[in-house]
């Protein structure tokens, strides 16, 4: 437990937020030694993904995909650039078609930039499509829509 005294900061930083710092600290030094195995430690890459999650440059956004593109055609196309992890063209709930996007996640980031500088443009089933790198929210943005406007 982590102690919540008053500390007198130069900064003028409440205790609340200094407890709340420390919390951080201690989350990733236990990320850090989940890392450390009993011959020693792993090698730096390891332990740097345990404290930010897996790489946003080895995921791609795909867009622009044709409706008929699936997910293996996607695979396909991008298998050439390394090894995909995944490959998913990201469909509607409802009707199951596809939305016209997708992601495909390589095992390193060096395919990964390979794959968007020679694919981004490139035609896939007939559409020019835009591959950029995967932002680490796992939403699409969403626009419009109506709804409740607070009025």
């Amino acid at each position: 437990m982590i102690p919540r005294v008053p500390i007198p900061c130069c900064a003028g930083r409440s205790a609340l937020w200094v407890s709340e710092e420390m919390a951080f600290c201690k989350l990733i030094g236990q990320s850090i030694l989940k890392n450390l195995s009993p011959t020693g430690p792993r090698p730096v890459t390891h332990i740097l993904n345990a404290t930010r999650g897996v790489s946003s440059s080895s995921r791609l956004f795909i867009g622009g995909l044709s409706f008929g593109t699936d997910d293996q055609t996607l695979k396909e196309a991008f298998s050439g650039f390394g090894n995909v992890i995944e490959a998913r063209v990201i469909t509607d709930r409802e009707s199951g078609k596809s939305r016209g996007f997708g992601f495909v996640h390589f095992e390193s980031n060096e395919d990964a930039n390979q794959a968007k500088s020679s694919m981004d443009g490139q035609e896939l089933n007939g559409r020019a499509i835009r591959v950029s790198y995967a932002s680490d929210d796992r939403r699409p943005p969403r626009f419009g829509g109506g709804g409740n406007t607070g009025f």
